[in-house]
């Protein structure tokens, strides 16, 4: 099937994150939202996530996603394109457009591994009333690092901060609880 795409100017990341969690895909947050998450301004345009490899979330994974039409992002349009469960278990991280807005699909990444090892790394987080697992601040920095990208470089020094703000207030409050 061709498909033709228009560029898509901004994300739901409501939509998707309701999609992937109604549809009980198993995935951790990353990136950009993550950060978001504790608490950095910074804006984003896509939602990353790092998928578990499964064949029951892959298949779960294509069949809520193929409605909002996957495309590969960046991709020339006409470029034959199959979502369907043989197309994720032979690849790893796709880079998407959807009807929804940008989606960035990690087999791994960088720094991190896989959905099982960095699942221990995760804190539960609310977001647009969404319950979601998201990679927690010291992991987050050390995948941000790995990546390597300038952006990341200026997204480290504002997460750490965030980090010694935190380490900060539990210090003050681990003290408090102790007088």
């Amino acid at each position: 099937m061709l498909q033709k795409r228009s560029p898509i100017l901004e994300t739901d990341f409501q939509g998707l994150l309701r999609i992937l969690t109604d549809g009980g895909v198993e995935f951790i947050l990353i990136g950009g939202v993550a950060a978001a998450a504790h608490g950095s301004p910074r804006v984003t345009h896509d939602l990353d996530v790092v998928y578990k490899r499964t064949d029951e979330n892959i298949s779960r994974l294509v069949r809520v996603l193929e409605p909002l039409g996957p495309y590969l992002r960046g991709a020339p349009p006409g470029l034959p394109f199959h979502w369907e469960t043989e197309t994720i278990e032979r690849g790893l991280n796709f880079t998407l457009t959807t009807s929804l807005g940008s989606l960035d699909l990690l087999g791994e990444v960088t720094g991190g591994g896989f959905f099982a090892d960095l699942m221990p790394h995760t804190v539960v987080v609310k977001l647009h009333g969404i319950d979601c697992f998201c990679l927690d601040l010291d992991l987050l920095i050390k995948v941000k690092r790995a990546a390597g990208r300038p952006k990341d470089f200026e997204a480290i020094a504002e997460l750490e901060a965030i980090l010694e703000e935190q380490v900060k207030i539990e210090g003050q409050n681990n003290a408090s609880s102790q007088s």
